[in-house]
């Protein structure tokens, strides 16, 4: 199993997982021609991809998913809440081309299994998901106001983590955001910030130098290097060796990740 994120942020939120036989984007929060062009620099032709997976329908992951599905015949997988939110935001959708992925499922596309858990956010039906090839793990967990026990039990064990750390909190209070928006963002159906990050990771990570993306970060409310030394002291307080029993990786919102195979 391969993966890249293309983009993650505020402004936008793409993720790419492929198999030899079966290669899907997790939302396109970015335009169709960024998209393209994040694929082409990891060296995978659009053209060969296999399905879009929609995790809820706020813009920053769904602004490319109407055209990138049209301009390859690609089918967009969603649950039945999140395509009643869909169907005015990303354009006519062929029906041979709506596919329903309910909370709680697992499918299997090709060789790639992928199970869908249910998240707390400001969403119709938002969810994340777990893919699995073989022995291998990989977990999606983003946009999320907090991580039940039932979330930690699904994303467990896996060998990387792409996750949410949106948020430095006190940024977040000092920035000049409206205190409803502010109060969204902590709530329990807002973003989890770095803190929360790094405690709900050391209920998932084994020490068994497990791959974790520190993703979504604000533009306006965060900053890479803090969110990775917020993670790395939490971790490493209770005897997590960064470098060693974890990994951590920064991820962008303009650029990719690195292709990595698990």
């Amino acid at each position: 199993m391969r993966f890249s994120v293309l983009a993650s942020g505020s402004t936008g939120n793409a993720i790419y997982v492929a198999t030899d036989r079966v290669s899907v984007l997790i939302d396109v929060g970015i335009t169709g021609k960024q998209a393209e062009a994040a694929l082409q620099t990891i060296g995978v032709n659009p053209a060969d991809l296999s399905a879009i997976l929609v995790t809820h329908e706020h813009v920053d992951h769904i602004k490319g998913v109407g055209v990138m599905a049209r301009r390859y015949g690609l089918p967009i997988y969603a649950n039945e809440k999140t395509w009643g939110e869909l169907d005015g935001q990303i354009g006519t959708i062929k029906e041979e081309q709506r596919r329903f992925f309910a909370v709680g499922e697992k499918q299997e596309l090709e060789d790639l299994g992928i199970e869908s858990f249910g998240i707390s956010h400001d969403a119709a039906e938002p969810m994340g998901f777990c893919f699995y090839q073989g022995s291998k793990k990989l977990s999606v967990a983003t946009d999320l106001g907090y991580v039940s026990d039932k979330i930690k039990e699904t994303i467990r064990g896996a060998d990387a983590y792409v996750f949410e750390s949106n948020h430095d909190v006190e940024l977040l209070r000092m920035s000049q955001y409206p205190w409803s928006i502010k109060k969204r963002i902590l709530s329990d159906v807002g973003h989890l910030s770095n803190e929360t990050a790094g405690e709900a990771l050391l209920d998932c990570l084994g020490g068994g130098a497990e791959r974790v993306y520190l993703a979504h970060l604000s533009k306006e409310n965060n900053m890479i290097d803090l969110a990775r030394l917020t993670v790395k002291g939490i971790l490493e307080e209770k005897g997590l060796v960064v470098g060693d029993d974890v990994h951590l990786r920064d991820t962008y919102p303009d650029r990719p990740t690195k292709l990595e195979e698990l």
